[in-house]
């Protein structure tokens, strides 16, 4: 028998259409989100932090405002007009320092009253004259915006101008609860929107994909043999495959008419000339025998020759319907001693395939099963989403290995059939094969006889 082809798995999710458009919307959605989303989240904290560097300039012009110099000494008022700078730890400080007189190091020469408790902080920056440095330091672990400007004091009686550096600090609290409250409300309302986003996507992708589903339905009706044609209106895109395909049912369905109708008028010609052979008297037994050989070869070659197994794509037909017509009638037939055929079937297994063939299948091998049987015959028939399954088992004396091939011979029988011409099996072979099918033959373990088993991939 035909060797067992190994198919490829099925990948569902990318063998899907519908599943590989909602996996490409959800990952468009699920990273352009986000990344807009950090986008939008890091453009407003540099917004805020240029603001807050805005304001810092600001107040280093405020406090340059009111210092002065005279001989050499810094005077500063007691009080500035920003009154946070005159609250203790109120979160912004001021700090002025001057370089050491031959020394490379800066001292602080002045601090606003609201820096006090405060340790002096190390490395301040020392941009240029008029120059400005922005960045952020830790005072006693907190984070902290700084402004430094440097700017020089001309000395009425000294060439030389005094070069001092202005820090305006401030606390981040202000500057990260901004941050904070816009991250929330941001990501917040991004959720909602890929959420809204994936209901609308997933109802576009549903609505676009509907003719594809009608159209499987409608390819799966003319397969279970429940409709001919492809009727529904479908879009520019589908509707020219639509109307090719019910022009290849058409002609494909004409043809097999006009082909079966072609054999069966062949068939009709050939009885009458072997009827009037036969009923020659001066014909021998022998003779008779051969007639009626060559009459039983010809019905298995035409019927062979009209198998729908070519155009079996698009039928179908459930195997227990088929099977339960032909239990009654080998209940008739077998009486003495009577066979009990045990049936036990999915409803919902379809042979892809015309009726008569899988009658004559299933016909020959029971009807084989109860002339070998002793008292009981088991039919099996299952199905999955790859492939057909059917099993046929009997109780009798069963087939030598030696003869598991010779059985499907054209004139050879086995030995646990006592009657008919071996055609049977040979017309169950060349059926089979027509449908790409295997059959395997071996021993039952359950009843101990023969056990035929017939596998159909889809």
């Amino acid at each position: 028998m035909s060797q067992k082809t190994i198919k490829p798995k099925r990948v569902a999710n990318l063998n899907s259409l519908k599943a590989r458009l909602i996996v490409s919307a959800l990952l468009l959605i699920l990273v352009l989100m986000p990344l807009i989303g950090l986008t939008l989240n890091n453009a407003f904290k540099e917004q805020v932090k240029s603001a807050s560097k805005n304001e810092l300039s600001a107040y280093v012009y405020s406090v340059l405002a009111v210092t002065e110099f005279d001989h050499g000494q810094l005077l500063m008022p007691d009080l500035l007009l920003e009154n946070q700078f005159n609250v203790i730890q109120s979160g912004l400080y001021a700090l002025i320092t001057m370089p050491k007189v031959n020394a490379g190091q800066s001292r602080i020469a002045w601090q606003s009253n609201s820096f006090l408790g405060f340790k002096a902080p190390v490395n301040l920056a020392h941009p240029a004259t008029g120059q400005s440095e922005f960045s952020e330091i830790k005072l006693e672990g907190k984070p902290y915006l700084i402004y430094s400007f440097t700017a020089s004091f001309e000395q009425p009686n000294s060439a030389a101008a005094l070069p001092i550096t202005l820090h305006i600090i401030k606390d981040q609290l202000d500057f990260q609860r901004q941050v904070d409250r816009f991250t929330k409300q941001l990501w917040s309302w991004l959720l909602i929107l890929m959420a809204l986003l994936v209901i609308v996507q997933m109802a576009w992708l549903l609505w676009t994909l509907k003719p594809l589903a009608k159209f499987s339905k409608e390819l799966n009706d003319i397969e279970q043999g429940r409709t001919q044609q492809l009727t529904e209106i479908y879009p520019t895109e589908l509707q020219a495959v639509a109307r090719q395909l019910n022009a290849l049912l058409n002609t494909e369905q004409s043809q097999r008419k006009r082909y079966r109708n072609a054999l069966s008028d062949l068939a009709h010609s050939l009885k009458t000339p072997l009827a009037v052979i036969q009923s020659q008297k001066e014909l021998n037994s022998a003779a008779i025998e051969q007639v009626s050989i060559i009459n039983s070869i010809i019905g298995h070659q035409l019927k062979r020759a009209q198998t729908a197994a070519g155009a079996s794509w698009h039928l179908g037909i459930k195997v227990k319907s088929v099977a339960d017509k032909l239990i009654r009638t080998l209940h008739k037939i077998y009486r003495e001693p009577q066979i009990s055929i045990d049936q036990n079937s999915d409803p919902q297994a379809i042979f892809k395939g015309d009726e008569a063939d899988l009658t004559e299948i299933l016909g020959n091998v029971l009807d084989n099963a109860c002339k070998a049987a002793k008292s009981q015959v088991a039919l099996t028939v299952t199905a999955n989403e790859d492939e057909l399954i059917i099993t046929v088992e009997d109780d009798g004396k069963g087939i030598s290995p030696e003869q598991h091939s010779q059985i499907f011979e054209r004139g050879i029988r086995a030995e646990s059939y006592q009657r008919g011409h071996g055609i049977g099996l040979a017309i169950v072979r060349d059926l089979t094969d027509s449908y790409n099918g295997q059959l395997f033959v071996s021993t039952s373990k359950n009843l101990g006889g023969a056990k035929f088993e017939f596998r159909f991939s889809f």
